[in-house]
């Protein structure tokens, strides 16, 4: 009888999962198709003369990717039809501005320049391309205003509209795009006071045009003859660049504190936890026997029901708090972001993290699903971030000498070589920063947040991160990032190049203290330049150098250059080679360290524990 209620369970396990797959393949599917009716809609819309479009733009084929394979189409991954940009220019095309590609859903760039397009640009182009970061609609013969809208396309870094037949004033309102690099508007019919940009824009940027004026232009002038109207429109004037300056102080003040309530949930921190109330008694699916017992109400009352006081970090995936349970054992728990995994694939895939051992990652000991809230139980690492003990040494820290830098980027290769080559499955972390390497008492490295990204979706996440700047911090970003959807295995080593930079050299990823204050780029283009210059020496850390390990320091530092800086990501090393690499600079220094990278997980025990967890659900 057991066995047959064993049996049915299983039964009814993969009939539910055959189901959730169908319907989430349908869900993608859709998705996907709305890429294809947009290129579709895009095609018909405009007039091809020289045939660019009709050459390669066949729509008659089902393969996988098959869009990706068109001529100025480029997709986030080749073999997906989901478009990432789209560049048609000097192809001669004729006709209004194509509203179909708003179907393109995912679309992070558009370059529609030299042709020969006409009519408005949509007022509510914000909802057409709203990921947008690049805009080129240079020298064609669009007309009427540029639309106030544009500033709601709250990503753009390069917004061209120079060459057109662009009327009336620039909407001050584009001088709150904080992430603009490159604006240009040369050559139309604007006139008006050029608003205040957040980055110095240069005068050739804004060049013949019939009336425009302010900086970087000559001063605005008043058209009144007597005095008394020339010293009004002078006070005018002022009070609308102050009222400006207001809005715009305003505005990010306003987004700032957004910000701020979005990552707190609320000004205590912890409101949300007072949904929980009434379902305290749920248990928590645990992988350890330590702590086979707990449920809801033990979390809630170790963090002092998720005070913002316990909170020992916060990223991408998620908060994290520190609890003590009534013993006395100390946990890290993380409240998870939202995710778009359904309860039991959450459940599934939990089971397969919870399976995954590796002295090098923070073990997971259990979860929770209660209503809406998904939280995840850690052992608590007692030193905390490698990104404390390096940046802020200030707070009752103290310097980290070489030896014990090396352990913990020996130590974290290994974690991360394991995750990438033997970890069954292979698990390529997508979110490495100093942030997610924490250090138990014996500042030995544990990797956190591994296997965290394939919760989420993967189209949001990487979509939203890379235009946030929420990937952990830009400086950590490979350049291909925004070309792949699914993380690869060479961003992860791209991102651990920086963390061994971040270890030699004691800079920040995103500012360099010992930069000239001309230098404006990250750590990596710092190191790039040093590098050109043959000066890469100057960049370790003072504090290391003249202790006998010089020739080491080099050699590490090396190592991280052999992460970040070949520009095509497929010349960088496997994580397994930059493991390899750091442990013999480590037996140069009599380091030993205990290879575990081709031991790989037992297969069975993934299943193991969802069968585990499948009967404690048919069991609750």
């Amino acid at each position: 009888m057991d066995f047959l209620m064993v049996v049915h369970s299983k039964a009814v396990s993969t009939v539910i999962s055959v189901l959730l797959w169908l319907l989430i393949s349908c869900s993608l599917s859709y998705g996907l198709q709305g890429d294809i009716d947009c290129l579709k809609s895009l095609k018909s819309s405009v007039e091809d003369p020289f045939g660019y479009l009709n050459a390669t733009w066949n729509f008659n084929n089902n393969t996988d990717g098959f869009i990706c394979r068109f001529t100025g189409i480029e997709c986030w991954h080749p073999d997906e039809n989901k478009v990432l940009n789209i560049q048609l220019s000097d192809m001669g095309l004729k006709g209004k501005f194509p509203r179909g590609i708003q179907n393109c859903s995912s679309l992070t760039g558009l370059d529609l320049s030299n042709n020969e397009l006409f009519g408005p640009i949509p007022v509510d182009i914000s909802k057409i391309i709203p990921f947008a970061t690049t805009l080129k609609f240079s020298s064609n013969n669009f007309s009427g205003e540029i639309p106030e809208n544009l500033s709601n396309v709250t990503y753009l870094n390069v917004l061209n509209l120079d060459h057109n037949r662009l009327t009336g004033q620039i909407p001050p309102e584009l001088g709150l795009l904080s992430r603009l690099k490159t604006f240009t508007v040369a050559d139309n019919l604007l006139t008006g006071p050029i608003p205040l940009f957040q980055i110095p824009i240069p005068a050739d940027s804004f060049a013949n045009n019939p009336g425009l004026c302010g900086k970087p232009l000559d001063p605005c002038k008043s058209s009144a003859t007597n005095t008394h109207t020339v010293i009004a429109g002078v006070v005018a004037g002022g009070a609308t660049v102050a009222a400006i300056r207001v809005v715009i102080g305003l505005y990010f003040y306003h987004r700032r504190m957004s910000v701020k309530r979005k990552k707190d949930d609320d000004p205590e921190g912890n409101k949300w936890a007072e949904s929980l109330k009434g379902v305290e008694g749920i248990k928590v699916s645990c992988f350890e026997k330590s702590v086979s017992k707990l449920r809801l109400r033990d979390l809630m009352k170790a963090t002092n029901s998720f005070s913002k006081n316990n909170i020992i970090g916060s990223g991408r995936t998620g908060t994290m708090y520190k609890g003590v349970l009534e013993d006395g054992t100390f946990l890290m728990i993380k409240r998870l972001q939202n995710s778009q995994r359904s309860n039991k694939e959450f459940s599934s895939e939990m089971a397969t993290l919870g399976s995954v051992r590796h002295s090098n990652l923070v073990p997971l000991l259990g979860f929770c699903v209660a209503k809406k809230e998904r939280l995840l139980v850690y052992r608590y690492m007692q030193k905390g971030m490698l990104h404390d003990h390096l940046h802020h040494m200030g707070v009752g820290g103290s310097d980290m000498e070489w030896p014990l830098r090396l352990k913990i980027a020996i130590g974290a290769a290994r974690g991360f070589a394991w995750l990438h080559h033997s970890s069954n499955p292979h698990i390529p972390h997508r979110n490495i920063t100093s942030k997610c390497i924490l250090l138990d008492a014996d500042f030995e490295p544990k990797i956190s947040d591994f296997g965290l990204a394939r919760l989420m979706n993967p189209i949001d996440t990487h979509l939203s991160a890379f235009v946030n700047g929420e990937f952990g911090d830009l400086g950590y970003v490979s350049p291909e990032y925004t070309r792949t959807l699914v993380g690869t295995p060479k961003e992860d080593v791209y991102s651990f190049g920086v963390v061994l930079l971040e270890l030699v050299t004691g800079e920040r990823p995103t500012h360099v203290t010992k930069a000239p204050e001309s230098f404006k780029g990250n750590l990596v283009e710092w190191i790039a330049e040093l590098s050109g210059n043959g000066k890469l020496e100057d960049a370790i850390d003072k504090s290391l150098v003249g202790k006998d390990v010089d020739n080491e320091l080099f050699q590490f530092l090396k190592v991280a250059c052999r992460c970040v800086l070949p520009a095509v990501h497929k010349e960088r090393p496997s994580m397994f080679e930059v493991y390899q690499l750091l442990r013999a600079i480590g037996e140069q220094c009599n380091f030993t360290a205990e290879d575990e990278i081709m031991m790989p997980a037992d297969s069975g025990d993934a299943d193991k524990l969802e069968e585990l967890i499948v009967a404690r659900e048919v069991e609750e």
